[in-house]
């Protein structure tokens, strides 16, 4: 069998309030496999978008370890993850954070010439990655040109845009109409199958979240498997 894209291993996150100790995760586990897309459906203040900050790399587990691919990060110092983060992890959030300026191939160009790409490199691969979420024609447009779902479509383009093995997305439609949030997800989803990824993506959304390989919630803390 393949490595595991995310390994989360009795990982734990505390917060201080004052005099108080906040616990979101008390020791949460879970195992992401390459090609699979997993639903992470909790209520507001479950933990849901810190158990993504731990996935990403974003914050440290007070306890436990998170490993991306087969490479513990617990002990990683700050520059690695970062590094890691930039090659081995996209993330799409529920607001596009497109780069006003900038065109949506320019927008996807940009983390590829930041890890190293050269110009005609970076603009082949985006050009193509854009073509394949169906917006080859908008290619030129900056983002207040494009609808909310192409601008979450260019967003979700640029997460994917350095062949990461790791997709982490945060209510990918939260801010979209029912039927732009079906064709968002059905692109997201393609996407994760065409390419081998794994996506851990928060949703609220029951009837998306269904649709999904695997659906997990949190539960005082921990992960737990849905039905």
């Amino acid at each position: 069998m393949a490595d595991s894209a995310l390994v989360l291993d009795g990982v734990e996150r505390h917060y201080k309030q004052g005099e108080s100790t906040l616990t979101i995760l008390r020791g949460a586990s879970l195992t992401l496999w390459p090609g699979q897309s997993v639903a992470l459906v909790a209520p507001s203040g479950a933990g849901k978008s810190t158990l993504l900050h731990m996935a990403g790399l974003l914050e440290r587990p007070d306890k436990g370890e998170v490993m991306i691919g087969d490479e513990p990060t617990a002990a990683m110092n700050d520059s690695a993850r970062t590094a890691m983060r930039r090659t081995r992890i996209g993330f799409v959030y529920q607001a596009h954070h497109l780069l006003a300026e900038f065109s949506a191939l320019e927008n996807v160009m940009m983390p590829q010439m930041i890890n190293g790409l050269t110009r005609p490199e970076a603009t082949k691969r985006a050009t193509e990655l854009l073509a394949y979420l169906g917006l080859g024609q908008r290619v030129s447009h900056r983002p207040a040109e494009l609808s909310g779902g192409e601008q979450q479509r260019v967003a979700i383009a640029r997460a994917v845009a350095n062949a990461p093995g790791l997709l982490l997305a945060d209510e990918p439609t939260g801010n979209l109409d029912p039927k732009t949030a079906d064709h968002v997800f059905e692109t997201l989803t393609t996407l994760v199958k065409a390419t081998g990824l794994a996506a851990l993506i928060a949703t609220h959304n029951l009837d998306l979240a269904a649709r999904m390989d695997r659906r997990v919630t949190l539960a005082d803390g921990v992960v737990v498997e849905m039905g």
